[in-house]
């Protein structure tokens, strides 16, 4: 009966729809957010534990060779322009009781440079764009304001970096921290101020800036990695690469998979650091710019020792060596000398045991087999290694020469 007093039926009927309607709000509610997000905006906080469960990440796919980008750049091609000078200005003070206040127009800034520094930071030119421009100086100001001059622009270069210009080297950058001006900025523009003499009192002439110095530059570096592995294609160099370092350069069960350099860190227990390099494939003719050409023979130039890697599931596997050896030394006189090791990869086929006997006969050297696939027999091949760098380091410094370190 008080009920009925203080709200009358009709007031009761709407209360009563307002509630239903709040609890079917809430159940359409969570419904909701159980199911799974499909628009673009995500949920950053739920309340919900199982709802936070069905938010699912999306599985990256796999990148292609061609897509992949943190591959090894040894070498660049870069268009460095200086920033532009600033415009002078044509101004006259005026104040109150000054009718010849005479002219004061700012000069303009300089434009900035474009500086190449080396940072040890830096491995590879990857980062190198291939344009590169300074900063415009301001313009001068009135009451005798000069414009403020352009910042420099820093590009950042790995520790031997050869900078050339039409074929001539302008700069060897092989200490850290060290910069060398790529571009000049143009010089700023004069304001009136600056013509004021005697014979004109009232200049009205100002100059604008000039532009930025224009260089083409190919940047290089003198050192690619310490070891690099060279063989023809498919004889296991990137899947050898996967297994001694964590380098991920792609494998697939067909020629040329590899179409740009990685590099891979073996890392010791005394903190020592060897790069190897799994260089594009070599074919017969590769001095010819035949195949890949000339381009990764260069990348094998750039290493300290090698790594000949023979496929011993092949007949007469000794041949791929000396056509390895035939093709280095057409590209470069002594390149097939350097330190090198024979690698006799894909030892657990069954026909490859026979061809290492061979192999062992007509190759003077010492042959390391292994499989990296199965990752058989590859501490002989990294305590080889190490010998390998370590009669780098000692010949370097014996020369009196700071040896890469990696």
């Amino acid at each position: 009966m008080l009920h009925s007093k203080v709200c009358s039926s009709r007031t009761w009927a709407s209360l009563n729809c307002l509630w239903q309607w709040r609890t079917a709000y809430s159940h359409m509610q969570i419904c909701l957010l159980q199911q799974p997000v499909k628009s673009w905006q995500r949920i950053l906080s739920t309340s919900c534990a199982k709802c936070a469960k069905n938010q699912r990440l999306r599985q990256k796919r796999a990148i292609s060779e061609k897509k992949l980008t943190r591959y090894f750049v040894d070498h660049r091609r870069v268009s460095v322009v200086g920033g532009h000078g600033g415009q002078g200005i044509n101004s006259f003070h005026s104040e109150p009781r000054k009718e010849y206040g005479g002219p004061d127009g700012g000069n303009g800034g300089d434009g900035g440079h474009v500086i190449l520094k080396v940072d040890q930071q830096i491995k590879s030119l990857a980062s190198v764009l291939p344009l590169y421009r300074g900063f415009d100086g301001e313009r001068g100001g009135s009451k005798n304001c000069y414009g403020a001059n352009g910042s420099y622009k820093y590009i950042k270069v790995p520790i031997g970096t050869v900078v050339k210009e039409n074929g001539k080297i302008v700069a060897n950058l092989a200490q850290h921290g060290e910069e060398y001006v790529a571009a000049y900025g143009g010089t700023g523009g004069k304001g009136n101020r600056f013509f004021l003499s005697n014979e004109n009192r009232a200049p009205k002439t100002a100059t604008i800036g000039e532009p930025g110095q224009k260089r083409i530059l190919y940047l290089e570096l003198k050192t690619m990695a310490h070891a690099g592995l060279v063989g023809f294609p498919n004889a296991g160099k990137s899947s050898l690469l996967r297994a001694i370092s964590n380098a991920k350069p792609a494998v697939a069960p067909y020629p040329f998979t590899t179409l740009n350099p990685h590099v891979g860190i073996v890392q010791y227990q005394d903190y020592e650091q060897v790069s190897v390099a799994d260089v594009p494939g070599v074919i017969r003719g590769a001095h010819l710019n035949k195949g890949l050409g000339l381009a990764f023979l260069r990348h094998i130039e750039h290493c300290r020792f090698l790594l000949f890697v023979v496929d011993l599931s092949v007949s007469e596997p000794w041949t791929q060596l000396q056509d390895l050896k035939y093709e280095l030394e057409q590209y470069a006189e002594g390149l097939s000398k350097r330190p090198h090791a024979v690698i006799g990869n894909k030892i657990d086929l069954p026909q490859s045991k026979a061809n290492l006997l061979l192999l062992k006969e007509r190759v003077e050297q010492r042959v390391i087999p292994l499989s990296a696939l199965t990752g058989n027999n590859l501490e002989e091949l990294l305590l080889h290694l190490r010998d390998l760098y370590d009669c780098y380091v000692k010949t370097e410094q014996s020369q009196r020469q700071n040896p890469v370190k990696w």
